[in-house]
């Protein structure tokens, strides 16, 4: 495998090449060097009694994890007991503390081991090893987010973009549907179409009538991408698409947030968890978001199209736009630094 480079100057700079998106291992490297060290999505807060099970991106990195709740505080957990190594908790629910199913070993919510039978005379016992490791765990939006190696703290992955978003009104936000989509095509090809406009008038016919094209904006940030469509019918914010690297999507919209979590499963093949929460129904169907599963549709097909074209052995790489594909040469920037 060659070293990955962009050039920072967008005018001069050409884009990852296509043994980025067909070669297993960029794909294998990307799992320790990109993922394990970002901020992954877990869920919203609210959905957390005292026990919850999340699987960490469940076709990469497959890390089981136990988000726990003690009145309003929160802590993210190996779920993995320390004495055989059984998942310790299956399903979500009510407890005073955490018991493992197989031989009776307990821990406190906090993660710190409290108890085991028939270990009378074990030496050195117990250790801080026989606690559950504490995963580094960030709160934002209402939302619960984990990391297992992250390379910076989650503020800086968010706190710069918010300075320029502002308040968000979260209150009220209800999960109203969750739906999974089956892609294929590389994790990052699907990332790229995201951060561009570029495609809407070519691809969403319908999605462009709402969206005043002309004015569309696209800003860059540390570790993340934020775009803005204006309405085409009124001079309002009809969108905002805010992208937080490597696979993160929140799109915010008059009635709510709609949450994308990009999966990887080959390099051929990704998972799209959609999330839709919603504060105002009544203004959804006037909304930019008011068919997100159509706009999902005709992004699929443009983005599968490009997994077959770049196995060609006539394309290797191509160019950017300045004043529209910022976001895909941010994006490709980081990418490059991470697997540096």
């Amino acid at each position: 495998m060659d070293s990955l480079s962009i050039d920072a100057d967008i005018k001069k700079a050409r884009t990852l090449t296509s043994d980025f998106y067909t070669d297993p291992a960029w794909f294998d490297l990307s799992k320790e060097k990109i993922f394990a060290r970002s901020w992954q999505f877990l869920c919203h807060l609210d959905e957390v009694a005292d026990l919850k099970p999340v699987m960490l991106l469940p076709e990469m990195l497959g890390e089981p994890l136990l988000l726990s709740r003690d009145n309003d505080s929160f802590r993210c957990l190996s779920n993995v007991c320390t004495h055989r190594g059984k998942i310790l908790v299956e399903e979500p629910g009510r407890a005073k503390l955490i018991r493992c199913g197989y031989h009776g070993r307990r821990f406190s919510l906090d993660g710190c081991f409290l108890s085991m039978p028939e270990f009378e005379g074990v030496e050195e016992f117990p250790s801080e090893a026989d606690d559950l490791r504490l995963i580094p765990f960030a709160e934002w939006l209402g939302f619960g987010f984990a990391a297992l190696e992250p390379a910076a703290p989650f503020g800086d992955f968010a706190d710069d973009v918010m300075s320029v978003i502002g308040e968000i009104q979260t209150e009220g936000l209800k999960l109203t549907s969750t739906r999974e989509y089956e892609v294929d095509a590389h994790w990052a090809l699907y990332c790229e179409n995201y951060l561009e406009g570029f495609h809407i008038p070519y691809v969403h016919h319908s999605l462009n009538a709402i969206v005043d094209y002309g004015s569309y904006t696209t800003e860059t940030f540390r570790y993340s991408v934020l775009q803005t469509g204006l309405s085409a019918a009124r001079e309002e914010i009809a969108a905002r698409y805010l992208f937080v690297f490597p696979n993160l999507m929140f799109n915010f919209y008059p009635w709510g947030i709609s949450v994308n979590v990009v999966r990887p499963v080959s390099p051929a093949k990704t998972i799209v968890e959609f999330l839709t929460y919603v504060r105002d129904e009544s203004l959804i169907e006037s909304s930019a978001g008011a068919d997100l599963h159509g706009v999902e549709m005709e992004d699929e097909a443009v983005v599968e199209s490009v997994q077959r074209g770049i196995r060609s052995r006539f394309y290797s790489h191509g160019r950017y736009s300045p004043t529209r594909e910022q976001g895909t040469h941010h994006f490709h920037r980081l990418i490059a630094e991470f697997l540096g």
